[in-house]
């Protein structure tokens, strides 16, 4: 990302409007006071830009170092759960109108655009994935349930995944987003079966194909609507929130063509609490451009007539351990990681975790695994959870 110039802060700070003040008032979060969860302003901007640009204005200004916060996960706790950030996009109308005339106009997921999250996002660079995430590069929601490390969660994850699928020697599986391979590994070394993975990233391919290389995966550079054959499962880890409310019924229809009537599709995705006509500004501009994370209505109405729900599992807080787990981990390899990237990689990179941990501690955000079934399948689905440890 470009370099960005980090302001320092007045000698005194400026007084925030009484706007922001009363809007803030419920949520017990105060403009230059002295909780951890405080926000501390150094520049008078920043008020402008929250109330004309709404979280684009504040995340960009938290990246100039304009404001800061002890406790910015808890900050965004206490915003997300009081509803403050929806509040904060109404006052900025026009850039929220844009947005929403932008998701609505555009197929921003369209075959196309399909790798551009790839570019900006997790082409940045391996290293810094490798220095947050666990040893298998797992870069989604962990299982904390019986774990007590990052390590456990995931491999918990992994492998209550594949028990789900219920899957036996030999089965193919397709692996919708297959990341850096690690779920490919999992599911070929321990469950013995063969893995056709996609990515739209051409880093995560690299890095896949090396960790599976003794093991029958194949990881391919393909978009999912190219996809041809027959699968006895299908699996999609965090690649939803990718594909876009206008591309559902063609993800969905993508998925029953290719499965095998007797198969089982475990979908694992964030969800909304409610639906939303356009992602955040901040995140789709500097993290996840052209994102969507549905709601549980658009997900039911997206496979009507194509799948039935087998089991539908939640375990949303379990996303805000896993987000603080990886703050952990990436603050304490930045020492080396600063001679690559900025201070305001750093910020930006922070703010990116601790606003999505707040986002699933407010539970505004859920972490959704559906196992669905064609209403052609003659197997009897036992709903499955990891049993508690003796």
């Amino acid at each position: 990302m470009p370099k960005t110039t980090i302001h320092h802060p007045l000698a005194q700070q400026p007084a925030p409007p009484e706007t922001l003040t009363r809007l803030l008032a419920a949520t017990g979060v105060t403009i230059n006071g002295h909780a951890p969860w405080d926000i501390q302003v150094y520049e008078e901007s920043v008020y402008r830009d929250v109330l004309t640009k709404g979280t684009l204005g504040l995340g960009q200004a938290f990246i100039e170092g304009r404001w800061d916060c002890k406790r910015l996960d808890e900050f965004f706790h206490r915003v997300m759960r009081a509803d403050i950030d929806e509040k904060m996009g109404g006052m900025a109308k026009l850039t929220l109108l844009g947005e929403v005339i932008r998701h609505s106009l555009f197929n921003l997921q369209a075959p196309h655009r399909a790798y551009q999250v790839a570019q900006q996002h997790y082409d940045i660079g391996n290293d810094v994935f490798e220095a947050m995430l666990d040893s298998s590069m797992s870069y989604s929601c962990g299982y904390w349930q019986h774990a007590s490390t990052l390590e456990e969660a995931q491999f918990n994850k992994l492998d209550m995944i594949c028990r789900k699928l219920d899957l036996q020697p030999g089965d193919r599986v397709l692996e919708i987003g297959c990341g850096w391979g690690g779920l490919a590994r999992h599911m070929a070394k321990h469950y013995g079966v063969q893995v056709v993975g996609i990515t739209v990233s051409v880093e995560q391919q690299t890095v896949a194909k090396e960790r599976c290389a003794e093991l029958p995966v194949d990881i391919q550079l393909k978009d999912y609507r190219d996809l041809h054959g027959q699968f006895d499962k299908i699996v999609s880890v965090g690649m939803f929130e990718h594909v876009g409310q206008k591309n559902y019924a063609i993800y969905f229809a993508t998925a029953h063509r290719l499965l095998k009537d007797n198969g089982l599709f475990l979908l694992h995705t964030i969800g909304n609490h409610k639906t939303a006509l356009h992602t955040d500004a901040w995140i789709d501009r500097h993290i996840f451009p052209n994102g969507k994370v549905p709601s549980a209505s658009e997900i039911t109405q997206a496979i009507e007539q194509k799948f039935l729900i087998e089991d539908w599992h939640n375990f949303g807080p379990d996303y805000d351990r896993t987000l603080m787990a990886w703050w952990d981990k990436f603050n304490r390899a930045w020492p080396e990681l600063q001679f690559k990237y900025d201070e305001s990689f750093y910020r930006m990179w922070k703010y990116y975790l601790m606003c999505c941990a707040g986002y699933f501690r407010a539970r505004q955000g859920q972490l959704w695994q559906l196992v669905l079934s064609k209403r052609q399948s003659n197997r009897v689905y036992r709903s499955m959870r990891p049993l508690p440890v003796s």
